[in-house]
């Protein structure tokens, strides 16, 4: 046989494998694709049973998808909540079939443990409790479920550490964290150092908590943590532990807070000297919080509040109070807190200019007592008509009682036919000041 014919069988052998092989790589790509398919059509027909959510039909879902853990999970779950009860020993067996087909997922085992405590098996459940938590250590939803069993189980300490990872990662549950460990009768101390993070979101998450439940010793301690954690709070982020501690008559406390909050107000520090003006922002010089111990102004219909910056006393604005006439109203509307010492005197001064004030009742300060308003209640006379800048001044004693006054600017309905109240007054420069006794 000649050269040129054996390297011509050679070539055509060559070429005969290769059509085999791309024949078997045709066969097994289509193979591959039938059983993609095969996989989708099943699985999809798994989700839609899976979806219809009874037992049975996740039972079904389970028929045409074996191997998906998430279903027997979803199955173990259904019978839990089913209203006839169900077999715990099916239950478990589900999720240890969860656990098996998916071991890295630490859901999974936090079911099985919760299904193993279900049954009374104690030491099982803590194992695969402990393991969910090894999967996924910051996981709030685990933490979350771990928390709860080391409360039921009496470990107090692991139970904080579980919940205080819970909380550090979703705000979900806090509410019901806090509620969990009060319930336990843990003590508040361990709560706040132990349970509760640091940061300025939980600090203030479990301070609002405590003033909601009353517990006014407790959020006086979360507080001086809040602070201590240099956090830098906005005063009207504070506002309802301020109006918790006007309510629950912690002076002392409402005062010390306010300065805490008003060390970047020069104003405000400057009243907490002894001889200085109890009234804050009395020149309405800076913005009104609306809350605190800072002006509350409350909008009502046919009276229009503003500051003003063209018209003042003294210094660059004041309040300006529009009367559109619509109504003869009883205004309250704008009013401060203020603490003051018992059994001292004080003289209280403010500036008011008036135009076209109407009716026989305009305008007028008054002072009393913020919890018992026949121990002290003191007021101004009412301007009317069109003034220009006059003070209006009364001095007063407290009573050995008062510890917080309101100071308010009133208006009472007038009793005569034509009573609708039209016209604009100023307020600027008021002053609250203790006094030598005479």
């Amino acid at each position: 046989m000649s050269l040129s014919t054996t390297d011509s069988l050679t070539a055509e052998r060559t070429r005969a494998r290769g059509r085999l092989l791309e024949r078997a790589v045709r066969v097994c790509v289509s193979l591959g694709l039938l059983y993609a398919t095969y996989l989708v059509t099943t699985q999809a027909i798994s989700l839609w049973h899976f979806r219809r959510g009874s037992p049975e039909e996740i039972e079904k879902a389970i028929e045409w998808d074996p191997g998906n853990a998430r279903l027997y999970a979803a199955r173990a779950q259904s019978l839990r909540m089913s209203v006839e009860g169900a077999d715990v020993n099916e239950v478990i067996r589900l999720n240890q079939t969860a656990t098996r087909l998916s071991p890295y997922k630490a859901w999974y085992w936090a079911e099985l443990a919760s299904s193993y405590e279900w049954a009374g098996r104690e030491e099982q459940a803590q194992r695969a409790y402990e393991r969910a938590g090894q999967l996924f250590p910051n996981s709030p939803e685990v933490n979350w479920k771990l928390g709860n069993y080391y409360i039921r189980a009496g470990k107090t300490g692991e139970a904080l550490r579980a919940i205080h990872k819970m909380l550090l990662g979703s705000a979900q549950n806090r509410q019901a964290a806090y509620d969990l460990a009060w319930r336990a009768e843990i003590p508040a101390e361990r709560i706040l150092g132990e349970m509760v993070p640091g940061d300025t979101g939980n600090l203030s998450a479990y301070l609002r908590y405590l003033v909601h439940t009353g517990r006014m010793d407790e959020a006086g301690e979360t507080w001086a943590r809040l602070l201590g954690s240099g956090a830098r709070l906005e005063p009207q982020a504070a506002f309802f532990y301020l109006d918790a501690l006007i309510q629950h008559k912690r002076v002392d406390e409402l005062s010390a807070a306010w300065g805490n909050l008003a060390a970047g107000r020069p104003a405000v520090n400057q009243a907490r000297r002894p001889d200085a003006n109890r009234i804050t922002n009395g020149g309405f010089e800076d913005e009104i919080l609306n809350g605190g111990l800072d002006w509350r102004v409350l909008v009502v219909e046919g009276v229009v509040v503003s500051v003003d910056n063209l018209n003042s006393f003294d210094g660059t604005r004041s309040l300006r109070i529009l009367f559109e006439g619509q109504r003869n109203i009883e205004y309250v509307h704008v009013s401060q807190y203020v603490p003051v010492q018992p059994d001292s005197r004080y003289r209280f001064t403010a500036y008011l200019r008036t135009q076209k004030i109407t009716t026989d009742s305009g305008p007028r300060f008054e002072i009393f007592d913020a919890y018992d308003a026949p121990r002290l209640a003191v007021a101004t006379d009412s301007v009317e008509g069109t003034q220009s800048w006059t003070p209006q001044q009364i001095e007063f004693r407290t009573s050995p009682e008062t510890r917080l006054l309101v100071v308010r600017l009133v208006r009472s309905p007038s009793r005569k036919f034509d009573n609708l109240i039209s016209g604009t007054v100023w307020i600027d420069h008021v002053s609250l000041v203790p006094i030598e006794s005479r």
